[in-house]
């Protein structure tokens, strides 16, 4: 997921941004908001971080702007430590999603970015976009989420986990898993396959306690809500 981090106080905007990026988002930070106007010009985002008080433009201005020049549905999220109702409602009336006084607690500032995001998302053609469990894959981005919060994959990776999410609920057995996702028609004899599946059950449902990607003993895997099938 892109996100847009306008903030001119520099130590805010390392924070923010070394914090997003860790946790799996491309962050482009801007330090003032004629910056940061220029960078929508030229690019997609999926989220804008908006401080107010900026050099060259306030954030109420920017946001106005981005709001009649550029994408007029881009969640944006305001941070400021003006925080009186007043400052609030003029945030949310030039055209903000949600609004975050300072200090804020950073796990909450993802909480609510993520949740913008989910809704923001819903709200898309869905053509292109594969849900099952809280699982999101965009196949026009190349992207993959787990509620809302962004997956990192390989080019093999995403394949597989893009055929899982064609196919959920069904039992895949080894030999068509190398067939549709490596374009092998015979056994190669070796484990990649388990290797893969293992590979990408550490990005999709660690930390889950509802797991997705199972063994079907004897068989295969299977993206499903519940517990291993057993034979």
């Amino acid at each position: 997921m892109k996100v847009l981090l306008i903030e001119d106080e520099k130590n805010i905007a390392s924070f923010i941004e070394r914090s997003l990026s860790t946790a799996g988002y491309q962050v482009s930070t801007a330090y003032d908001g004629e910056t940061g106007l220029d960078m929508m010009a030229g690019n997609e985002f999926d989220a804008i971080i908006l401080d107010i008080i900026l050099p060259r433009k306030n954030g109420w201005e920017v946001c106005q702007q981005i709001r009649q020049n550029y994408r007029k549905d881009t969640p944006i999220l305001m941070l400021s430590a003006l925080n009186h109702t007043n400052h609030v409602v003029k945030g949310l009336e030039a055209g903000a999603d949600d609004y975050m006084a300072k200090p804020f607690k950073l796990n909450e500032l993802m909480a609510r970015l993520n949740a913008l995001v989910r809704r923001y998302r819903r709200q898309l053609p869905t053509a292109n976009l594969l849900q099952y469990g809280g699982l999101e894959v965009n196949l026009d981005s190349k992207e993959a989420f787990r509620e809302g919060r962004p997956i990192k994959l390989t080019v093999r990776e995403f394949k597989l986990l893009e055929f899982f999410m064609h196919n959920p609920g069904k039992a895949l057995s080894r030999f068509e898993l190398l067939e549709k996702v490596w374009g092998l028609d015979f056994d190669t004899g070796t484990n990649v396959v388990d290797v893969y599946v293992n590979y990408l059950r550490n990005k999709v449902d660690k930390g889950y306690p509802n797991k997705l990607l199972h063994t079907v003993y004897g068989m295969g895997y299977i993206l499903k809500e519940g517990h291993d099938v057993t034979e």
